[in-house]
């Protein structure tokens, strides 16, 4: 068992407000650790949370004073809470400013609130969960209040093992991707095939 900062998972009309004063924080119980992200479950006065956390294997630039870099995806089954992205930056965020998250090419930006980035949408939580599950690295862009701007750089390798984890925990199902129906197979005119019971 561990105990975690609690995960700040809350609904979107609550991301805008104040961030109120930390309760403590809930023992968490740890699902696993997958190549650099950790999958946790934890009891709060909401019920149950499940969440993963990963850290930036390398951010700049170095000089930069500030807290470990810090990415999470919660989940809340009793709010009907999911997939709800947020990136800690370790120091406060330029008032007004975005984060940008690119994933292997694909940008998102995230809006900022004291020291972490949020999705604007839960939509948009659900594309940015799965565009992580299925990339190689994510990187994170933020500008502090004074000083210059970051690149935070994380590795994807285990994102999707973890998120797994606790999609399993909190019976979040998953969306998956149809593949498209097979053709019917081309029949080919000039052979026909033998009836396996008649004579050649």
């Amino acid at each position: 068992m561990a105990t975690l900062p609690a995960p700040a998972a809350q609904s979107k009309k609550k991301h805008h407000a104040a961030a109120p004063a930390a309760p403590a924080a809930p023992v968490a119980h740890e699902l696993g650790s997958f190549d650099g992200w950790s999958a946790y479950t934890s009891e709060d006065k909401t019920g149950k949370v499940c969440y993963l956390v990963g850290e930036a294997q390398k951010s700049e630039p170095a000089s930069v004073t500030r807290k470990p870099p810090s990415a999470m995806v919660t989940h809340r089954p009793v709010e009907k809470i999911s997939n709800v992205v947020s990136f800690v930056e370790g120091y406060t965020l330029k008032d007004g400013s975005d984060v940008a998250l690119t994933v292997d090419g694909t940008t998102f930006e995230l809006f900022t609130n004291g020291d972490s980035a949020w999705a604007r949408t839960s939509d948009l939580d659900r594309v940015i969960v799965t565009t992580l599950a299925k990339g190689r690295q994510a990187v994170v862009k933020g500008m502090p209040q004074k000083g210059p701007a970051t690149t935070d750089i994380y590795s994807l390798a285990g994102f999707s093992k973890a998120l797994a984890a606790i999609d399993k925990a909190c019976g979040v199902k998953r969306e998956e991707t149809a593949a498209p129906p097979a053709p019917p197979p081309t029949p080919t005119p000039h052979k026909r095939r033998k009836h396996p019971a008649s004579k050649s």
